[in-house]
């Protein structure tokens, strides 16, 4: 896969404010980044860098194999960007607005025609494409503007909060639309305070805060280097009158019980493949009601929660 994004050390000062310290990226084609923080953790600003709207103060990036100073028109001919203030045209239709986009583009009359009637039946749009964008929703202007960052076809997409204000619907829809241009090859950079929409789309994540990347990694490595080895729950199909030692017994050396409940209790192991099948046997073998043996799930949000307080030398209150 051809690397589309690759930063080395970004950084972004204004005065004495340092936005963005140091931040190391790579994503390839056909994966997804979902760069997550808090509000004015500076993934905002690390976007207006990838598009050459903001020349680095040191350090340096390349977007779809173009150097984001040097190469600046060619890096905005490259993308498609989403942004949180869309800056639409209120007093135009919806139809001249995105064709007059398509022509700075540069994009030929039988090709903008073609993308514009295929993008606004794919998002719900061509029945109110003559309308003024005034008169749209907020959710319809979101999804507007969502069609004219993909209008030219860009091979890197950096989205922020791309579902934000729409309904249940049409989040759906863009997000089975994210998965699609995904599996055709394109790099996104998704930017977002939804987390379980970060999770279902996300090859990468990467966690900003006051400017630097403070975890990065599938969501699978960042769950196991914040939060432990992965925890599984023992269901028994009836309550029993039992105590943590009752069932520290049967764990193999290196699992750990964590949780004891009415109906059964969680543990840690560091190799489910190994101890599972083992405790299992162990449990069945002791004519103990198991009814279940299944993984005990954890959300980004905590792995996310876990990294900020980390970040502060703390731990998340109920992990360790």
């Amino acid at each position: 896969m051809t690397l589309q994004i690759e930063t080395q050390g970004l950084t972004k000062q204004f005065d004495q404010f340092l936005a963005v310290d140091s931040v190391t990226l790579q994503v390839r084609s056909g994966q997804v980044l979902a760069l997550l923080g808090p509000n004015g953790a500076g993934k905002t600003t690390t976007v207006r860098m990838l598009t050459s709207v903001l020349r680095p103060t040191r350090g340096w990036a390349r977007v779809a194999g173009y150097d984001v100073v040097s190469q600046a028109p060619l890096v905005r001919a490259a993308v498609g960007v989403l942004t949180e203030q869309h800056g639409l045209y209120s007093r135009m239709i919806a139809d001249d607005y995105l064709d007059f986009f398509g022509q700075l583009y540069k994009m030929d009359r039988s090709w903008r025609r073609r993308r514009l009637d295929s993008l606004l039946r794919e998002f719900g749009l061509e029945p109110d494409r003559r309308r003024r964008i005034g008169e749209y929703s907020k959710g319809m202007r979101q999804k507007l503007a969502l069609v004219r960052a993909l209008l030219h076809e860009p091979p890197v997409l950096l989205l922020d909060e791309p579902t934000s204000a729409m309904d249940p619907e049409s989040a759906r829809l863009v997000r089975d639309a994210l998965h699609q241009l995904r599996s055709a090859e394109r790099t996104i950079v998704l930017c977002t305070h939804n987390l379980a929409e970060a999770e279902e789309l996300a090859d990468q994540i990467a966690i900003i805060r006051r400017g630097r990347i403070i975890a990065q990694g599938t969501v699978q490595e960042l769950r196991e280097r914040l939060l432990g080895p992965p925890e599984f729950d023992v269901v028994f199909s009836r309550a029993l009158q039992a105590a943590p030692s009752d069932f520290q017994q049967f764990l193999p050396a290196g699992a750990q019980l964590t949780l004891l409940q009415p109906q059964g209790f969680r543990f840690r192991t560091p190799d489910p493949a190994l101890h599972n099948p083992l405790l299992l046997n162990s449990l069945l073998a002791h004519d103990l009601p198991v009814y279940s043996l299944r993984e005990a799930p954890r959300s980004l949000e905590q792995v996310y929660l876990q990294a900020i307080y980390a970040s502060d030398g703390e731990a998340l209150p109920g992990v360790g």
